[in-house]
């Protein structure tokens, strides 16, 4: 098995490159499984590639196997995570990869799933399959990050965001675009690698928003749409609503009369009923956690101020992106401001600035 002293070429690290790259196209869209990319190479040439399928399965290493019609003797397997050994729904990936006869497997990092963690190597070098892991691993790593929370929290991975003005406003009735349309790309993006988005029925109400990708060719990758509403007051005739039918969309509730719930359940919503304090406010820890057994294990958090405030202050945000645009808008009118900077600074210590041409806006991603 690999060790820190294993020695990989500059080859070696370019097709591992490209499994993550795999990997990261298909970011959000394996369902509970990790989105994983692999690479088969022999004699110095790229013969296949496979990456996991959309809900998680087939998976990557026996995606790439089906894909190629080459003799595999002799060649080797790039693949970013360890690959599976266990059955499942599918068969072990290590039948797959025997049964291909490819001679060496290079996987960056080891799964931590209790189901398959280090028994891949046993396994494939008892079949004389050489086995080395550590390529890319900080890099790869890094990408894993949500997955390996998910499985050691239980919990979604959670990923917030907010978007202020130059005097730190999110909301002018006079004026509500506040980013540019670079800006808005990279949004629809974390829409598109995130599962699931959740926002308050006060956001909805106000902003009557879509919440879905509208990347080309991306729109049917739109996440599953979350509304915390405790007494049931969402605006029926908001698209989310008329559009539940399309969507798969969840309300959070903690009373509401029979007569709501029923009108509720009609357009095909799922409601369910949740905790809330004594100040009316809901126990998100129990949310996520019932969200995480619903299947949603990346969660985009677009709420307003007192929403993304609260998810600050409890430090349940993994990753918070501050979108700051250059515009100032008007507080002639109806405005609401972002108060939350002194507790995202003082909760949330890493942070960086994305580099990437966003025209004058900026964004900067906070860490846990």
């Amino acid at each position: 098995m690999s060790t820190k002293k294993d020695k990989f070429s500059l080859k070696d690290k370019l097709y591992m490159d490209l499994a993550l790259d795999l990997a990261r196209a298909r970011e959000g869209l394996t369902g509970t499984n990790p989105s994983v990319g692999c690479v088969i190479v022999k004699n110095g040439k790229i013969i296949s590639i496979g990456q996991t399928s959309y809900n998680g399965r087939p998976h990557a290493e026996t995606n790439a196997i089906r894909n190629t019609s080459e003799n595999l003797k002799n060649s080797i397997m790039y693949v970013t995570l360890e690959p599976c050994s266990h059955h499942g729904v599918t068969p072990p990936c290590t039948s797959a990869i025997i049964k291909s006869k490819i001679s060496k497997v290079i996987y960056s990092v080891i799964d931590i799933d209790k189901r398959v963690k280090g028994k891949t190597f046993k396994i494939l070098n008892s079949k004389k399959i050489k086995v080395h892991t550590g390529l890319l691993e900080n890099k790869v790593n890094e990408f894993y990050k949500p997955y390996f929370y998910n499985r050691k929290k239980k919990l979604p991975f959670v990923n917030g965001k907010i978007a202020v003005a130059k005097n730190n406003l999110i909301y002018s009735k006079n004026k509500k675009k506040i980013t540019n349309w670079r800006s808005d790309k990279f949004t629809h993006l974390l829409r598109y690698k995130n599962d699931s988005i959740l926002i308050s029925y006060k956001t909805l109400n106000k902003d009557n928003p879509k919440l879905n990708c509208r990347l080309k060719n991306l729109k049917k990758f739109s996440p599953k749409r979350i509304i915390l509403d405790n007494r049931l007051e969402t605006n029926t005739k908001s698209y989310i609503i008329r559009t539940a039918n399309k969507n798969n969309t969840i309300i959070f509730y903690n009373e509401a009369k029979k007569s709501k719930i029923s009108k509720f359940k009609e357009k095909k919503i799922q409601i369910i009923k949740s905790k809330t304090n004594s100040l009316k406010q809901f126990d998100i820890p129990i949310i996520l956690k019932k969200l995480y057994s619903l299947g949603c294990r990346n969660i985009l958090v677009e709420g307003g101020n007192d929403l993304t405030k609260g998810f600050l202050k409890k430090k349940i945000f993994n990753r918070f992106y501050l979108f700051k645009s250059p515009k100032t808008l008007s507080k002639f009118n109806e405005y609401k401001e972002f108060n939350g900077f002194n507790i995202l600074k003082k909760n949330y210590k890493s942070k960086t600035k994305i580099k990437s041409n966003f025209g004058k806006d900026t964004i900067t991603l906070y860490k846990n």
